[in-house]
């Protein structure tokens, strides 16, 4: 592999992690804490509207890409028999189990979860539920905020 294109592929990386990091924050410091507000219909309908209006081709690019880029970073620098590829392979490994996985795992259930609810009879577990998935979400924020300042650390070393 070219110079070129590994280095092209650790800044697209950090890039796209930046990104999911800056998406993840966001959410939880400003949209998590305004739904806290929220009555239990004007939750469901709002959280249900975030989580559909989420599925566009950008935010699947980005959420997806940052797992693919880091994966292709560390195997640009492994096929050089560079050691700084086994520290991107981490980050990749990281972010596919702890973003992707478990949004599936966690993430996605409860917004099926929310989604299924009429707003004018919510069952009586919906503040528990909005909780839970305000804290799956600090995790995702965390998580990918440490992977992408590891990641900007790596980039940026020499």
């Amino acid at each position: 592999m070219s110079t070129l294109f590994t280095q092209l592929s650790q800044i697209v990386s950090v890039l796209l992690l930046g990104l999911m990091a800056g998406f993840f924050a966001t959410y939880s410091f400003n949209v998590n804490d305004a739904t806290l507000a929220l009555n239990g219909e004007m939750y469901a309908t709002v959280q249900s509207l975030f989580n559909y209006n989420v599925r566009h081709v950008g935010f699947f690019f980005c959420f997806f890409g940052a797992g693919v880029a880091t994966i292709i970073t560390a195997a640009t620098l492994l096929i050089k028999r560079a050691t700084i590829g086994w520290f991107w392979l981490a980050i990749g490994i990281a972010y596919v189990l702890g973003i992707i996985m478990f949004t599936k795992w966690v993430n996605l259930p409860l917004n099926y979860y929310t989604e299924s609810w009429d707003p004018l009879n919510l069952p009586t577990d919906w503040q528990t539920v909005r909780d839970q998935w305000n804290q799956a979400n600090l995790f995702r924020t965390w998580l990918c905020g440490i992977l992408f300042m590891i990641a900007t650390i790596l980039l940026t070393r020499r």
